[in-house]
């Protein structure tokens, strides 16, 4: 009886010393589109050597299906999100189900609402709200939370805020994978954001931007001015506290320049360094 009690104040302790909101970090495969398209299976090999097991991703790189994955697991690889087309939530709301379910993959992330260039309005954004909401419970009802990666182009004033509040407001049936660039590149607060809306970022996108990039709210920009987390203008060591402490479960790592594959390895090491902070 002596040892049982030990072995459960030990258990105990272990707990009480262990993170209550454990974060994974994660890789946007979108980043390495450049050298999958010259070699996808060396390409894929490179990510266990960066310190990364967890992708977002969704397609197959010409593998069949089956094949794809036990190359992902003979790697120590997994997908945890994949990607969710606007018009497949809006018509085929299972398909989206169907693949996540494929690879064991429990969010699906939305990175695009159609819209004309340069003209996202609240037309688009009550159209975009009312797919949401209706996919999203089809897919929390599969066990699947649907969240939506803004651009930029949300940011756009609207009341006495911008569109992107009213995304936020009225998101019964999905949350959020938050790309922090950008968030700000459209001129919004990404912590400031999270910290209003702790419970709605299960996801984060985090990429940095080089200092003295001019801002826009048309969802797009230079991919070189994606740089090392840590050395641009986006408050990443705040971004990350905050996910510790609301529970954000991947900080996903999403770089879009030319110097990915350099800088990427450079950016878990600080994710690691902030993580560790006390």
């Amino acid at each position: 009886m002596k040892n049982l009690t030990k072995t459960l104040l030990l258990a105990v302790l272990i707990l009480c010393a262990s993170p209550l909101n454990a974060q994974e970090i994660a890789l946007q495969l979108y980043s390495l589109r450049n050298e999958m398209k010259q070699d996808a299976k060396g390409t894929h090999a490179l990510i266990p050597g960066m310190g990364i097991k967890y992708l977002e991703g969704g397609g197959t790189y010409g593998m069949e299906k089956e094949e794809y994955k036990a190359f992902l697991s003979g790697l120590g690889l997994s997908i945890v999100a994949v990607g969710a087309g606007y018009e497949a939530l809006r018509d085929n709301p299972q398909s989206v189900i169907d693949n996540a379910n494929s690879y064991g993959a429990k969010f699906a992330t939305c990175t695009w609402i159609p819209h004309p260039s340069g003209q996202f309005s609240i037309k688009e954004t009550k159209e975009a709200i009312e797919v949401f909401n209706k996919a999203g419970k089809i897919l929390k009802d599969a066990g699947i939370t649907l969240c939506y990666h803004p651009h930029g182009y949300e940011f756009k004033p609207y009341g006495k805020g911008v569109l992107f509040d009213e995304m936020l407001k009225n998101a019964k049936n999905y949350d959020f994978n938050m790309d922090v660039y950008w968030v700000q590149m459209g001129g919004g607060d990404p912590l400031a954001i999270m910290k209003k809306y702790p419970k709605k970022f299960p996801l984060l996108h985090l990429k940095d931007r080089a200092h003295g990039t001019p801002g826009n709210t048309d969802g797009r920009g230079d991919v070189e001015t994606n740089v090392v987390l840590g050395t641009g203008d986006v408050d990443i060591q705040g971004l990350i506290k905050q996910a510790q402490k609301v529970g954000t479960k991947y900080l996903i790592i999403e770089d879009e320049s030319s110097r990915s594959v350099q800088q990427i390895p450079q950016s878990v090491e600080y994710i690691k360094k902030v993580m560790a902070e006390k």
